[in-house]
């Protein structure tokens, strides 16, 4: 089972002296070590977003992959890390250079239609007493991607026809 430490980074970085607007400046004010991920600590969140942010297009695919295993898995079960890691997809899905911003949409719709846990919890009352606060996270996750739906409008209008066709179905899926 791979380990959920950090990793070394051997992908790309912005070159020195880039302008203030580099992605992923906010990583540092999530608390990552504290929370968890369906592989337990939540410390190589930041590696994998800086991967996804700055690697070439197989290495940013499969961070992001390893990611999506760790926020959002089966495409339906989101954690606690979740919520914290949503501000900064939708950051690095505005950004042209992002090789993988199709299936970061992909991603962020799974994480708006995430009702696993609430469902579940309706069914099963006894959940919701439980110290793992699982519909708490689902629910603080589908927040997080609808605080930031200002961004569809930007994404909606890019020459990138896959990318406008599923930022639609996200639009769509935030309508409901």
């Amino acid at each position: 089972m791979p380990s959920a430490r950090p990793r070394t980074c051997h992908c790309p970085t912005p070159s020195e002296g880039a302008e203030m607007a580099t992605p992923l400046r906010n990583l540092e004010r999530v608390s990552w070590g504290e929370i968890k991920d369906s592989k337990g600590s939540a410390e190589a969140i930041p590696f994998l977003l800086n991967t996804v942010a700055w690697g070439d297009a197989a290495t940013a695919r499969a961070a992001l992959q390893d990611l999506r295993e760790r926020i959002c898995q089966f495409g339906f079960v989101v954690e606690q890390a979740t919520a914290a890691t949503v501000p900064f997809l939708w950051e690095l899905a505005e950004l042209p250079q992002v090789t993988c911003r199709v299936q970061i949409i992909q991603l962020l719709r799974d994480i708006a239609e995430a009702r696993q846990w609430e469902r579940t919890a309706a069914a099963y009352p006894k959940l919701l007493n439980r110290r793992e606060n699982w519909v708490g996270w689902e629910r603080e996750a589908r927040q997080a991607v609808r605080a930031h739906r200002g961004t569809l409008q930007h994404l909606l209008a890019e020459p990138d026809t896959e990318l406008v066709r599923v930022t639609a179905e996200l639009a769509t899926t935030l309508a409901d």
